[in-house]
């Protein structure tokens, strides 16, 4: 393994911050007043002052393994056998394909309570299987995480996860689906758009926007994003007066020279949204609710680390460049992969908030980008498989 070690101390102080400045008792209570379970309590986990992130591969024969950045530490995490796609709702690792889905719990995760976040770690397990082909994508809250990619949606109870088991609550019909507002909110292939509630029943008055042939989905800060073949349904959360659930198209710029994005890719939480698509990579300013097209070539991947932050795009050629999302201007690039090509799926661009990581198939690698350095090589990590598929957990 090559390493060039960059600290992070910077992060882990300001997480220590929150967590210190966040989860104190409000001035003024009584101390017999005080919780007996300390704020942020979660049994059988241990709260620590920075982000867990890891990184759950699976290998061409089904074999899963997870890397731990911090210690470099690989080790085994169970089989997928025919695995063809891999997702996460932040915690939990969807890997599979046809035949069926394995779950797996990084036993990393975070929650984000606006003005403090904590972040936990548990020990890693399998959970069990989920079958149908669902699986390809993955969109969660703490309530609930809806797979897709087979033949119908599937909205798995996370509190059921959290215990080790698989359990369904709902299978809503439709091609996109997000877990948002407390709210199922589906997208079939016509365009229609419903609004359900956690059992998969409707719920409310619709949003009087369609979508159709949804492609992809995202929540973000400023609100959760459907794609579409024409744009993008920016869903937001309605005020006091009316509690429901707003949307709002942003359409594609006329005129564009592209086709629609495949999908929708972006640091967690982070309101700028990347996809491939024949022509170049599509950036959605969520903000701004404005579409900027990338004149990149083809790509393999793209993902957004944010806003005033760079866009990540894999060329075909196996160079990773960044662009400056405002402006499409190319920033940095680097020759990363020899040889990306190959019968299986496409390497995988995962950004957090310090580092992006890209797998290395033909190479038996994944490498560590610190995206705000120029695109520089943090650290390689040789391995004894070819890490097909990879997702990032610990958000």
């Amino acid at each position: 393994m090559r390493t060039d070690s960059a600290t992070r101390a910077a992060a882990a102080f300001a997480a220590a911050g929150l967590l210190a400045a966040g989860c104190t008792a409000q001035s003024g209570e009584p101390e017999a007043a005080e919780e007996s379970v300390p704020h942020g309590y979660v049994e059988g986990a241990e709260e620590t002052a920075e982000a867990q992130w890891r990184l759950v591969m699976a290998d061409p024969g089904g074999g899963l393994h997870m890397l731990d950045p911090a210690t470099e530490e690989v080790a085994p995490a169970g089989e997928a056998p025919g695995a063809e796609h891999a997702a996460t709702d932040g915690r939990f690792a969807y890997i599979g394909g046809d035949a069926g889905t394995a779950v797996f719990d990084s036993g990393t995760w975070t929650v984000d309570h606006g003005d403090h976040v904590h972040y936990y770690k548990a020990e890693a397990r399998t959970v069990g299987e989920v079958g149908g082909g669902a699986g390809a994508w993955a969109a969660g809250d703490t309530a609930v995480t809806v797979l897709g990619g087979g033949d119908r949606l599937r909205a798995l109870d996370r509190a059921a996860l959290e215990d080790g088991k698989v359990e369904e609550k709902a299978a809503p019909a439709g091609e996109a689906a997000l877990a948002y507002a407390g709210h199922l909110v589906t997208a079939d292939r016509s365009g229609d758009v419903a609004v359900l509630d956690r059992d998969g029943e409707p719920a409310g008055a619709g949003v009087g926007e369609d979508c159709p042939d949804p492609r992809g989905q995202a929540v973000t800060r400023r609100g959760a994003v459907l794609g579409c073949s024409d744009g993008a349904l920016l869903l937001t959360e309605g005020d006091g007066e009316d509690p429901g659930i707003a949307a709002e198209k942003i359409p594609y710029p006329d005129g564009a020279g592209a086709g629609p994005a495949r999908g929708l890719y972006h640091r967690p939480g982070a309101p700028v949204l990347a996809g491939p698509a024949d022509g170049g990579v599509w950036v959605l300013d969520v903000g701004a609710a404005e579409w900027t097209l990338l004149d990149t070539g083809p790509a393999l991947a793209a993902s957004a680390a944010g806003e005033d932050m760079p866009v990540l795009v894999l060329g075909e050629d196996g160079a990773l460049r960044s662009y400056d999302p405002a402006t499409g201007e190319q920033t940095a690039e680097t020759e990363l992969i020899g040889d990306p090509g190959g019968d299986g799926p496409p390497p995988a661009v995962a950004i957090d908030t310090a580092r992006a990581y890209v797998n290395d198939p033909e190479g038996k690698a994944v490498h560590e980008i610190d995206y705000n350095d120029d695109l520089r090589t943090a650290r390689t990590f040789e391995l004894d498989f070819a890490p097909a598929l990879m997702v990032e957990t610990g958000w």
